[in-house]
């Protein structure tokens, strides 16, 4: 029989050993529905996940797991799960990543039934999977394709003559949008609201045209602030300031180090390639989630290397009603190597070779609420542009406030910080407030429900706006040295 016709998608891991003989994580239900792409497929998925509709299930010691599943018509869909890769393939029409059948699959898996015995694999699921590795084997190399197919050598002087074009055209226009700012603040930040929000959208074309998206998009934001409520000219200036900063930064990056040039392109929109050595790690997944940019669908996971002590950043997008491909469940740890790309902060890192899908192991070591600000302080230096950074909170508890929520420092974490500093009178607690863009979402009350009034461990973005969270552990057995183990993770969005 012929293998399923529906292409490699990234996926989750399932619960066999792998290739390399280490331990893998069953995922829970929770887990696997954090992959659905919308409501809809993961109720579909639901239904899916008991025995009644499966038939031919299976798994093989390479992490593959597999089943027919009957559906409206006289023929069942095949459906496999390399949980290796991860990656899976369904022969059903669905456009959505994961499709129902395959979330179906693996909550049948999480549920533990019988039927996933160990077997080899039927000729259907042999040929995808060797077609499916055979080409991760081939992916990669330096060589361009031809309009034949055919893979040749990449023209380097061609891409650099590209480069300096569009380097030109970027100059261009971050001179015109110089020249815009400073007629902007003669005539004076107050009086923009009554120019309406066509000024802005007008100067963001000339970006686009200028081939700067970066600029592009900035400008854009200019446009939201005006009029925006009390106090918008002062916001106003200082956003303005920050697009001052990047167009006076790209005019002199000659003169900029490296690392912070790099940033600079970036911010700008230029493409930028992974490059360096890979960095192979047991790689945490602390989060994962969705946000929509127009058309596009940028999809955000966040890693942490339990040996390199490296937090990463992987994007993938989707386009056009389809979600990202890339999916991988919070609070697993994948084995797999990482390459960065330049830049400042070297956040965000490519998605290299994967080993296989460890065991749950925990929350990442945190720091206390009153540290974190500095943390993000430090890497403003490197990055004046971020609008917020990762950081794990340990022993924090989520409290109401006068304008919303915080999290707070345990008292006696506080305290235990406030002697290791030389403060031994000091026992208040440091808070930072949750970001307004969290206070609508129902994992803050998952979030307070999970603490109960006691510290948990969370992980999340603080910026200016306030500390956005992502993902939290559950409180766990208490260690001697007054932190805590942490136990299974809860999805905050």
């Amino acid at each position: 029989m012929a293998p399923p016709t529906v292409g490699d998608m990234q996926l989750s891991h399932g619960g066999e050993t792998s290739p390399t003989g280490a331990p893998v994580a069953r995922w829970s239900a929770e887990q696997v529905l954090a992959l659905a792409p919308d409501a809809a497929s993961r109720k579909a998925g639901t239904r899916l996940g008991a025995a009644g509709p499966w038939s031919g299930t299976g798994c093989d010691a390479t992490g593959a797991i597999w089943g027919l599943c009957m559906g409206s018509g006289s023929t069942p869909y095949r459906t496999i799960v390399d949980t290796t890769g991860p990656a899976y393939a369904c022969s059903c029409p669905s456009r959505k990543f994961p499709c129902k059948h395959a979330l179906g699959l693996l909550l049948l898996r999480a549920s533990g039934d019988a039927a996933f015995r160990p077997a080899e694999p039927a000729d259907w699921v042999a040929e995808w999977l060797a077609g499916r590795r055979a080409r991760a084997a081939q992916k990669g190399g330096s060589s361009a394709v031809s309009g034949d197919g055919t893979r040749g050598p990449v023209d380097t002087d061609a891409a650099r003559r590209r480069a300096e074009r569009r380097a030109e055209r970027v100059t261009g226009g971050a001179q015109e949008l110089e020249r815009r700012l400073g007629d902007l603040l003669r005539g004076g930040l107050a009086a923009t609201d009554r120019a309406g929000y066509g000024l802005w959208e007008e100067t963001a074309a000339r970006m686009v045209d200028a081939q700067a998206p970066g600029l592009a998009a900035r400008v854009r934001e200019l446009g939201s602030i005006t009029g925006s409520g009390s106090g918008w000219p002062v916001r106003l200036l200082e956003e303005c300031g920050l697009l001052h900063l990047l167009d006076t930064a790209w005019l002199g990056r000659d003169r900029l180090p490296d690392p912070l040039a790099a940033t600079v392109r970036t911010r700008m929109g230029l493409p930028m390639s992974a490059e360096g050595p890979p960095v192979r790690d047991h790689w945490l997944v602390l989060a994962q989630y969705d946000t929509p940019d127009g058309k596009i669908v940028t999809r955000r996971i966040w890693l942490y290397g339990r040996e390199s002590g490296r937090t990463a950043l992987l994007l993938s997008f989707g386009a056009a009603g389809r979600s990202p491909d890339r999916a991988l469940p919070v609070g697993a740890t994948i084995d797999a190597e990482l390459t960065p790309y330049p830049g400042g902060a070297q956040l965000r890192a490519e998605l290299g070779e994967q080993f296989g899908t460890t065991a749950t192991a925990g929350p990442p070591p945190g720091i206390a609420a009153a540290a974190a600000p500095a943390v993000y302080g430090n890497a403003l230096r490197e990055d004046p542009w971020l609008d917020a950074w990762p950081v794990t909170l340990r022993d924090v508890i989520p409290v109401p406030s006068k304008d919303g929520w915080q999290v707070a420092d345990s008292p006696a974490d506080a305290h235990a910080d406030s002697l290791a500093n030389g403060h031994a009178d000091a026992r208040t607690a440091s808070a930072l407030p949750i970001a307004p863009a969290a206070l609508s979402r129902p994992g803050l009350w998952k979030l307070v429900a999970l603490s109960g009034g006691g510290p948990v461990t969370v992980f999340g973005e603080l910026g200016h706006r306030g500390f956005d969270p992502f993902a939290a552990w559950d409180p766990g057995e208490r260690e001697e040295g007054g932190g805590t183990t942490g136990g299974s993770v809860v999805q905050l969005v």
